[in-house]
């Protein structure tokens, strides 16, 4: 053997403390090619079930406010929907997130209708 040459064991040692290697972190199931889920993934998703744990929230309020609000506007006779209202707000949702706001705004409408 020339004094240049490596040799690789069969079975090398840790180069360092066993663990994560830096910037991965184990994830409950990794990914679709088995490897770890990167930090910045789970990080992001994490910000991602934040976001919509706090979506829901809003939507659950905004049903009980348009309850109230339709409870109020039968209650001093009026119908039970006001169209003209709900063509702003699908005019709105439009607006600001294109043609899919349109179904997004259909969906929050639709929760927010109560039982017919």
């Amino acid at each position: 053997m020339t004094p240049s040459a490596t040799v690789t064991p069969a079975h090398p040692e840790p180069a360092g403390p066993a663990g994560p290697q830096p910037g991965l972190a184990e994830a409950a199931s990794p990914d679709s090619a088995g490897q770890p889920t990167p930090a910045g993934v789970l990080s992001g998703r994490a910000q991602i079930d934040d976001l919509d744990a706090r979506i829901l929230a809003l939507i659950a309020e905004r049903v009980h406010t348009a309850a109230t609000i339709q409870a109020s506007r039968i209650a001093e006779g009026g119908r039970r929907l006001d169209l003209k209202r709900e063509t702003e707000i699908i005019a709105r949702y439009r607006e600001a997130l294109g043609r899919p706001g349109v179904s997004v705004a259909m969906a929050v409408l639709e929760l927010c209708r109560g039982k017919v």
